[in-house]
């Protein structure tokens, strides 16, 4: 995107003075339920005087449908790393150019050059972690570091099982579980998905969000969930433990960013800059219990999240990890037709 010299100066002179700006007025967040800090919110309303709202979403696809059919009222969406190249192609978000504003000199170096948003033109870190299992060990005893918690449960399990409802990640954990590689489109692997998860499902409860609560009240005995949200459930049931998948497991890295037809822009971008500060970044990781993008940010974080199992990856598991990339149109339709199979 090309400025002309006007804009540019303009535009670092917001950026500049974004730190100690006072704006009013409102901001709408669609974000993911459960993620989001009161205390970052209430700081950043006294801050600006600006009356923000949340507005929860359960999945990556139920905020891209709900922002393609516009009328939504919106100004900053969250999508997760996987999902990002998907808006910005379909013309969905503002290049707000967050690599300009104030604190972005605060983003750690590894999550600035990345193949979905180069240089961080669109979006600015929230929070990073990756999904494995999650299980009640006062009712499992054996191994937790497989997919076969969920894919091939032991008997002590069954019927206790839930499975979060969103799609990419199932099928990664599936497809790599059957012995094949995201993004794949080869027939003989993907029958061998569909059919597994087919057999897996009547072995589950639900394919549900919540989980922390049902492990607390042990309704659920194990779970394929986030490492955020097992360290919530261990908190308040101190039976459950967290498993890295040995067979591959995926990271993900969720981003805010401003939507083309956001109605606040100018608050907007105050909201990016604000989160980019390292004792805001912290407030947003204490209250979901995930790691952030945000360098400086650990003095600030609970001392408990330092050495928690279900946020430090042991070495032995290191390498069966990694980031989702996006996968063709050609390819996500197949899984989409098999995501559609397994919700019948």
């Amino acid at each position: 995107m090309k400025w002309k010299l006007t804009a540019a100066l303009a535009g670092a002179a917001f950026f500049a003075a974004a730190g100690t700006a006072h704006a009013e007025g409102e901001l709408n967040i669609y974000n993911w339920g459960n993620y989001t800090s009161p205390e970052m919110i209430k700081k950043f309303e006294e801050a600006y005087k600006v009356k923000v709202t949340i507005t929860d979403y359960d999945s990556n696809d139920t905020a891209l449908a709900k922002v393609r059919a516009g009328g939504h009222g919106f100004d900053i969406v969250v999508p997760s790393a996987s999902f990002v190249q998907i808006w910005v192609k379909e013309g969905l978000l503002l290049e707000s150019r967050p690599d300009q504003m104030e604190n972005f000199k605060n983003v750690d170096e590894r999550w600035v050059n990345l193949d979905w948003d180069p240089g961080r033109h669109y979006s600015v870190p929230w929070l990073w972690g990756l999904m494995g299992t999650v299980v009640d060990t006062s009712i499992y005893k054996g191994d937790i570091n497989t997919s076969a918690i969920w894919l091939d449960p032991p008997p002590e399990l069954v019927g206790k099982i839930n499975v979060a409802p969103e799609m990419t990640d199932v099928m990664y954990s599936a497809i790599r579980y059957m012995g094949g590689k995201w993004c794949t489109d080869d027939k003989e692997v993907l029958k061998k998905v569909r059919d597994k998860l087919i057999e897996a499902k009547p072995k589950w409860i639900a394919m549900d969000y919540g989980t922390i609560e049902k492990f607390a009240s042990r309704d659920y005995a194990a779970a394929f969930y986030w490492n955020g949200a097992a360290m919530r459930s261990r908190e308040q049931n101190k039976d459950v433990r967290f498993g890295y998948p040995k067979e591959g497991f995926a990271y993900f890295m969720d981003s805010a960013a401003i939507l083309k037809d956001a109605k606040n822009p100018d608050n907007a971008k105050l909201f990016l800059n604000f989160i980019m500060d390292p004792e805001n970044a912290a407030m947003i990781s204490n209250f979901a219990k995930y790691a952030n993008g945000i360098k400086g940010s650990q003095p600030f974080m609970d001392p408990a999240m330092k050495d928690a199992p279900e946020l430090n990856v042991p070495a032995e598991f290191q390498a069966a990890g990694e980031f989702l990339t996006t996968c063709s149109p050609e390819v996500t339709d197949i899984y989409a037709k098999i995501w559609q199979q397994l919700l019948k």
